[in-house]
């Protein structure tokens, strides 16, 4: 039985959308990190259950090695070390469906939308970057980062949406 089961079971469903190309541990990493952080803002608990810690390329799960472990010894995923441009890069298969009954559809949507995000908008290093920010730097390398730190140092740009939207109100109050 799985240690981290709903660690294993996101990691899990992660690699079986995803092309092995389109994803090695670092883009893993980090859709599991901003679908958490996402998802402990909007109903504030953790999709996966586990905790990050900081790592030389942003927050990653404590378990996230036990849970690939466990689901390769399982038959549900394989890996292989590959040369990515120099570097060493660590590309997954799914082997079978992923088991998603432990996921409300909400957790599904918001990871979903990160894979999307990670895997089609970002290079590993373009995602490792935007996770190197301030909460980031103050941490300690294999400090724990708690999700809700996170949501202290979200970017509060003001977009164009949230101007059209201000207009909107003021013309509906008038």
């Amino acid at each position: 039985m799985a240690r981290y089961p709903k660690l294993n079971a996101a990691a899990h469903y992660i690699i079986s959308r995803c092309q092995p190309a389109d994803l090695g541990a670092t883009k893993l990493n980090k859709i599991l990190w901003f679908a958490d952080v996402e998802y402990f803002e909007r109903y504030g608990k953790s999709i996966t259950g586990d905790e990050y810690v900081k790592r030389q390329f942003g927050p990653v799960p404590k378990h996230a090695p036990m849970a690939t472990r466990e689901l390769e010894e399982s038959g549900l995923i394989v890996s292989r070390e590959v040369d990515y441009f120099g570097k060493p890069k660590k590309e997954f298969w799914s082997l079978q469906e992923a088991d998603i009954t432990g996921f409300d559809p909400n957790a599904i949507a918001i990871i979903d939308k990160m894979i999307d995000w990670v895997c089609i908008d970002h290079t590993a290093t373009s995602i490792s970057d935007k996770t190197h920010n301030i909460l980031w730097e103050s941490a300690e390398m294999g400090e724990v980062i708690p999700l809700g730190a996170a949501l202290a140092y979200r970017s509060a740009e003001i977009t164009e949406e949230d101007i059209a939207w201000a207009y909107r109100e003021l013309e509906a109050a008038e």
